[in-house]
């Protein structure tokens, strides 16, 4: 009976494991876009901020699955955009990205290319 359970529920882990952790780049991501939100509201200097500890990594405390980072003002993004970038290359929904007009997308970590709004949809999902 546990090998019949195994056989099921052991393909299935890394999947839910996966998933939780891109809620965690989510969440990180969206916890930062506010601290950046606070940090230009607070200032007239319209410079790139850092990202603090705490901000950095997703999950904050202990080891990094994710890490962020902090881009400069473009025609595109509103200001500032941040990406969150997993510690597996082979992650499949990539590199996350918020920028400041709320606009959200996705890319492979190799690859340039944006995921369509149905792709990005189920990444930021969990799914």
């Amino acid at each position: 009976m546990a090998a019949i359970i195994a056989t099921f529920a052991m393909p299935v882990y890394p999947q839910q494991v996966a998933k939780r952790h891109r809620l965690d780049a989510v969440t990180a991501l969206y916890r930062a876009a506010q601290y950046a939100e606070n940090a230009r509201t607070a200032s007239s200097d319209d410079a790139v901020f850092r990202l603090h500890s705490g901000f950095d990594q997703a999950p904050a405390l202990g080891t990094a699955i994710y890490v962020l980072r902090m881009l400069g003002e473009s025609e595109q993004n509103g200001g500032y955009s941040i990406e969150v970038e997993p510690a597996d290359a082979a992650d499949a929904c990539g590199i996350f990205s918020l920028g400041a007009t709320g606009v959200r997308s996705n890319r492979l970590v190799e690859k340039p290319e944006k995921f369509t709004p149905p792709k990005v949809a189920a990444c930021w999902s969990g799914k």
